[in-house]
């Protein structure tokens, strides 16, 4: 029987990059890195500190630029190279379209400190959505809600310690109703007693099914919440695997070198 067109759509990847190269300078950063993450999937990338993981990570939503190789998100080319070599990028708005399905929280929490935190939450959907303050809200407020944090909704950043910042800036990004959430190490910059209440915020989201790619240091978290782990080292994906496959035996020995290293 034929294949229904729900059907195609469910197959599609959410992310699907091929053979990315960048440089910065003569430094090749990454060296021909392809992954493919389907609906629901939470990969976590894990390697040694310039690697290459970050890097990738921002090529996935345009905060840097390719210089070969391609994106597709949702089954639309973010960018792609032609015959020539030449990277090709989707035109402006189709670009901001793509981009708007993926929201990324960084390893600084980059709230505007002149803001409250529900005013941090609604600004986005307001300006770039054009959603009414009163429809947001409510929105905001559940989202404060499930990061544990509505008692601090007219509190500014100031106020709040890392670890709150860090789930106030979850909560931001997932106002824009994102299909896709990008992590780049959003415990690095907490001390390790604020880094729980980060984590669980982002198991709860791994819970709901919630499509995640995240850039981290736990182990914990990579083992036990990601559904597969990619190591990467020195421009390159080297190994990746489901989780409970890569902790108890990695096929590389540089993995294995890593992962000793690291737990």
């Amino acid at each position: 029987m034929p294949s229904t067109t729900t059907e195609l759509m469910d197959v599609t990847p959410m992310i699907a990059a091929r053979k990315l190269y960048k440089r910065f300078g003569r430094a090749e950063v990454l060296k021909g890195v392809s992954l493919t993450i389907d609906k629901g999937e939470v990969i976590a990338v894990i390697g040694p500190s310039g690697s290459g993981k970050s890097t990738f990570l921002r090529c996935l939503n345009h905060l840097e630029v390719i210089d070969a190789g391609e994106i597709v998100i949702e089954g639309d080319t973010l960018v792609d190279t032609d015959a020539s070599g030449c990277c090709r990028y989707a035109p402006e708005p189709e670009l901001r379209r793509i981009c708007r399905k993926m929201g990324m929280v960084f390893q600084q929490f980059n709230l505007f400190p002149h803001l409250t935190v529900l005013q941090n939450i609604t600004e986005a959907p307001i300006t770039v959505k054009g959603l009414s303050r009163e429809a947001v809200i409510p929105q905001a407020e559940e989202l404060l809600r499930k990061v544990g944090l509505l008692e601090k909704r007219d509190a500014y950043p100031a106020r709040l310690s890392g670890g709150q910042k860090q789930r106030v800036a979850i909560a931001r990004a997932l106002a824009m109703e994102p299909d896709i959430m990008l992590f780049d190490e959003p415990t690095s910059a907490l001390d390790p007693e604020l880094t729980g209440e980060v984590l669980r915020s982002m198991r709860q989201l791994a819970d709901e099914r919630m499509t995640m790619l995240v850039v981290t240091h736990e182990m914990a978290f990579a083992r036990d919440v990601s559904t597969r782990v990619v190591f990467m080292d020195e421009g390159e994906i080297l190994e990746a695997r489901a989780a409970r496959e890569m902790f108890a035996s990695p096929a590389h020995p540089r993995t294995r070198a890593f992962l000793e290293h690291m737990l």
